[in-house]
């Protein structure tokens, strides 16, 4: 199948299928003699494992190392479960920083009048360049 087929069959659009290859999470594939890509059912099998992955917010390093071990079958199932668990813990951490992204961001909306006079705690703190003027002040 061509690209556009192979795009229609895993969900995956033609541009991300030679970025995947671009990064090597696909293989580079033959070409036909007109120059058209040419995959089979594997490839879309890979690109549906790619775009869970990536649904998952997988980065494609682990994508990568996640990909090697779905075609390892003698893989231990304690290092997937490891490439997860270090993706849970850095979801936890961005969960936290967006946490408190958004709880400065109430503060301050709490604290701004939203009336027609120019003071606004908002424009204030965006415009403090002091490190500590970005923690959260609940």
């Amino acid at each position: 199948m061509n690209i556009g087929e192979a795009a229609r069959e895993s969900g995956v659009t033609a541009k991300m299928i030679r970025y995947y290859e671009s990064v090597g999470l696909l293989a580079p594939k033959g070409r036909t003699e007109s120059g058209y890509r040419v995959y089979g059912i594997q490839e879309v099998h890979a690109l549906r494992f790619i775009r869970q992955a990536r649904r998952l917010g997988f980065l494609v390093d682990d994508i990568r190392r996640l990909l090697a071990l779905w075609h390892d079958r003698s893989r231990a199932s304690a290092e997937v479960k490891a490439i997860a668990l270090q993706h849970v813990a850095e979801l936890d951490q961005r969960i936290a920083e967006l946490t408190q992204m958004r709880d400065t961001l109430k503060h301050l909306a709490a604290h701004c009048h939203g009336d027609e006079r120019p003071d606004c705690p908002i424009i204030e703190r965006l415009a403090d360049l002091t490190p500590e003027a970005h923690t959260v002040e609940a």
